[in-house]
């Protein structure tokens, strides 16, 4: 196989050109230009989740908990109908993210929100949190020493609360250098 991890007969089939070793290698944008409409549209969430610098052969044990959950998202909002309104609960979506991706999953977020959608997020990122709509902050302290909700509004109530939540103080410090 070379390395490819297909024979020689899987090998000699090709599709525009292109063997399955080929495709495997390309990126999603790549892929869904081969497609059809429904496919295309389909694969261009892996791109909108930004995962678009995968290749599409890339093994899931290889990917980190990130981008696996974003690969989920991708999958399902793929999926989606249209008509129904849309509700997702995702743990540390921006694991693993740098800030520029970040931006991106928010405006995605964003859009589904606008567009209906609900949107529960477990999150310790401050720039999400600074995003948010609404902010459920449980605490005090992590593991054991948590468990209550110790604040509850926006972000801005939280930065001003910061006293009173560890995730307040930071919120509030990340806002203040900003």
């Amino acid at each position: 196989c070379g390395g490819s991890g297909f024979n020689d007969r899987a090998l000699s089939v090709t599709v525009g050109g292109r063997t399955v070793a080929d495709v495997e290698a390309l990126r999603p944008a790549e892929v869904a230009d081969l497609l059809g409409p429904e496919d295309a549209a389909r694969l261009r969430w892996v791109d909108r989740v930004g995962l678009g610098y995968l290749a599409v052969g890339r093994t899931l044990d290889g990917l980190s908990g990130g981008e696996r959950q974003r690969l989920l998202l991708a999958r399902h909002l793929g999926g989606v109908d249209a008509d129904a309104p849309l509700q997702l609960i995702m743990d540390e979506p921006t694991t693993g993210l740098h800030a520029t991706d970040v931006r991106r999953l928010l405006d995605l977020f964003d859009d589904l929100v606008d567009a209906g959608g609900t949107l529960v997020l477990i999150e310790h990122n401050l720039q999400v949190i600074a995003h948010a709509d609404h902010v459920i902050d449980i605490g005090p302290g992590a593991g054991g020493d948590g468990g209550r909700v110790v604040f509850e509004g926006t972000p801005a109530e939280l930065a001003r609360a910061g006293a009173r939540s560890v995730t307040g103080r930071c919120l509030q410090d990340a806002l203040s250098r900003s």
